[in-house]
């Protein structure tokens, strides 16, 4: 994601995970790769149901702090009312907060709720494969040059992922 910054962006990303019956926490705000790295690499997956609402309410919370010029949902099921879900993306939409989900796997349940989640924000929905790293880093960077430049930044990035969500901003 920094790798796509241009020299005078900045961003700040917080990451927030969940796992196991009830564990959602959030992490300190960084501003480089090497804390984002730090802190990725202490996270351990865990079998549990999703708590999606958790991460929007987090994310409305922190938006009252500080705007948040995007939210980055990486995800593969869904086990909460996907209804409840959209009224609160749809929340975070009318406080101009986009969602960028990108969906692990093909569940056509998962991925209609994603894209409604994407365009009650106004933001994007792509698919990645998890055994193509790559893709998923082309989407983050994607949403880094949005985060730091807007609609200009990302076209910027000339890559088919960039051009892909460039598309299904409005």
């Amino acid at each position: 994601m920094f790798k796509a910054l241009p020299a005078d962006g900045k961003l700040s990303v917080q990451l927030l995970y969940f796992r196991g019956l009830a564990e959602c926490r959030a992490s300190k705000w960084v501003n480089d790769a090497a804390g984002l790295g730090r802190l990725m690499s202490g996270v351990a997956c865990q079998g549990g149901n999703t708590q999606i609402s958790k991460v929007l309410a987090h994310a409305r919370r922190e938006h009252g702090k500080q705007p948040l010029d995007a939210l980055v949902y990486v995800g593969d099921a869904i086990e909460e009312n996907v209804d409840s879900l959209a009224a609160k993306a749809g929340e975070l939409g009318l406080l101009g907060c986009r969602m960028f989900i990108f969906q692990e796997g093909h569940d056509p349940r998962v991925e209609a709720a994603f894209r409604e989640f994407a365009r009650l924000t106004k933001g994007a929905y792509a698919r990645f494969d998890t055994g193509a790293p790559a893709e998923l880093a082309a989407l983050l960077r994607a949403v880094a040059a949005y985060a730091t430049g807007g609609r200009a930044a990302l076209k910027l990035q000339n890559s088919a992922r960039a051009t892909a969500l460039l598309q299904q901003l409005k």
